[in-house]
């Protein structure tokens, strides 16, 4: 049963918890992507199991997270909003201060890491956060939404039981915190596909950051300028993902699945569908490792939801289900009315933008493949 079981983990405690209204983050996400799951049956499948996460113990947070970083954070929350605080990057715009931050960031990472004991203890092959995917958060600073960093201490977690760990993240920015905790180290590689970031936040995720130290080349970054379309995006995507994936030969797959690469999100400029998620997770399936998956970005609330339960339905193998869903829905047509499709239409590039993008990826994939592959060996 473990061989082929698929953990969704989610708690209805996760509903309780908002960022301000003004905020751009929704974590109301998750609750829509279970709700929309349950009313196609796709949580009932065989082989399908709900799970409810319980909260990170502190001393788990400390693995990646500085002490005087997590005391702040709580007196913050209480209302001491020192310069300490302020320092640290709490009460922006970005990541404002509200009842329960806490409580939700601990039980969000808390949520990761039941999926990492799921894998690790065999109960589960595929396990799915999508209240997760905090990759900004840095060891003694928040930043874009992100209080504590889930994803890196999921693969800490993978990597203290001497797990080889490949990080896979394909939101629409660049994984800076997971890229801080692991920079220096061989056992975990990261591996970003991401919106240019001389174009958008953090402003970094370039070619030439490769790692140092015994980490050299097991940090990737692929930068994307924006206007990338999904043919584009894949050709990337299988020039260097598939190739350094197979050289890493992981044990275990984490993914961040920011579905704010999709056209339309208001927070960034790609020109994906959402049909590039069961793309990439067929292929990323194809290596036959167990698969630690969480949501992440995605500010086009409905388009977020629709993506996050088609790569659900990837992650689950169940191809007929996709394909009975395949339809007129999705970032065509604004739409989110699942009878009508998870999976968007095609979306035809811009004949303009098209030239452009495919030279700039082009120029990175040849400087990737120059600068990473002979130091695995391809």
């Amino acid at each position: 049963m473990a061989g082929t079981t698929r953990a969704f983990i989610h708690s209805p405690a996760l509903e309780r918890y908002a960022y301000p209204p003004s905020c751009p983050f929704t974590t109301h996400r998750a609750a829509r992507t279970r709700k929309t799951l349950a009313s196609m049956g796709l949580l009932t499948s065989p082989g399908c199991i709900e799970v409810e996460p319980v909260p990170a113990p502190r001393a788990t947070l400390e693995w990646f997270h500085h002490p005087e970083y997590l005391d702040v954070l709580h007196a913050a929350e209480g209302g001491e909003l020192s310069l300490d605080a302020l320092r640290m990057g709490l009460g922006t715009d970005d990541c404002p201060v509200f009842r329960g931050m806490c409580d939700y960031a601990v039980l969000a990472v808390g949520a990761t890491l039941r999926g990492a004991e799921l894998i690790l203890a065999d109960e589960a092959r595929v396990a799915f956060n999508p209240s997760g995917g905090y990759h900004h958060a840095h060891a003694a600073r928040a930043a874009g939404f992100c209080y504590l960093n889930d994803v890196a201490l999921g693969c800490m977690t993978l990597a203290r039981h001497g797990k080889r760990v490949l990080f896979l993240d394909i939101d629409v920015h660049h994984c800076d915190g997971v890229q801080e905790a692991f920079y220096a180290r061989s056992d975990v590689m990261t591996v970003s596909f991401h919106q240019n970031g001389h174009t958008l936040f953090p402003g970094t995720g370039f070619e030439r950051e490769i790692g140092n130290g015994d980490g050299l080349g097991y940090t990737v970054n692929c930068p994307l300028p924006p206007g990338t379309y999904d043919e584009a995006y894949l050709r990337a995507f299988k020039a260097i993902a598939l190739p350094l994936i197979g050289a890493f030969n992981p044990d275990i797959i984490v993914m961040e699945i920011g579905a704010d690469t999709l056209a339309g999100d208001p927070l960034a400029g790609l020109n994906l569908t959402n049909n590039v998620f069961p793309e990439i997770i067929d292929r990323v399936l194809g290596f036959g490792k167990p698969i630690l998956a969480t949501g992440g970005g995605g500010y086009h609330v409905e388009n977020t939801v629709r993506a996050w339960a088609l790569a659900w339905t990837a992650l689950c193998e169940n191809e007929q289900s996709a394909d009975l869903m395949t339809g007129m829905g999705g970032v065509m047509l604004q739409s989110t009315d699942w009878q009508g499709g998870l999976r968007d239409r095609p979306l035809m590039p811009d004949v303009q933008q098209r030239p452009a993008v495919n030279a700039a990826i082009d120029q990175t994939i040849r400087t990737l493949q120059d600068l990473l592959f002979p130091l695995h060996g391809l």
